[in-house]
């Protein structure tokens, strides 16, 4: 399946992703852990079914240090043990904000409390900033078919 459309052979495309990629940025030089950002990024990706996202996502993880078995696990977190109690919280958040259409109820009491255990004020706002960019991000490259494995 070829993309259907190239965004960045437009000129209305290529501004808004430059803004885009602005934002992008305040989220990335945050207090919020990288690879906390990473394993966020990678879990609404795949929840998405985003196969750009994830390539870049994994890639880019593995780049930084991220360990095989952790990028593996993302997509099974909670059968796991190689996160901390603050990842998980992370990816829980991540999931319940990434199926809004799934559970109607949002973000849970109980995974919102284990998100203000584990971040300060200034986490929690780059980790819900990332959940609601890489969710655009996931449904950008999804409806012009965004092919995942040239990353």
């Amino acid at each position: 399946m070829d993309a259907r459309f190239n965004m960045l052979d437009n000129e209305i495309a290529v501004k808004f992703f430059k803004r885009f990629a602005n934002a992008s940025l305040v989220i990335h030089q945050s207090p919020l852990p990288k690879s906390t950002q990473k394993l966020v990024s990678l879990r609404a990706s795949q929840i998405n079914g985003c196969g750009w996202c994830i390539d870049m996502h994994t890639k880019e993880a593995s780049a930084a240090g991220e360990t095989p078995v952790r990028l593996h696990l993302v997509a099974a977190w909670r059968e796991s043990t190689v996160f901390t109690e603050a990842e998980r919280a992370a990816l829980a958040l991540a999931e319940e904000g990434t199926r809004l259409a799934d559970a109607h109820h949002g973000v849970s009491d109980e995974t919102w409390a284990q998100v203000r255990k584990h971040y300060d004020d200034d986490q929690i706002a780059a980790l819900v900033s990332l959940v609601a960019v890489i969710n655009a991000a996931n449904r950008l490259a999804v409806i012009v078919h965004q092919q995942g494995g040239s990353y």
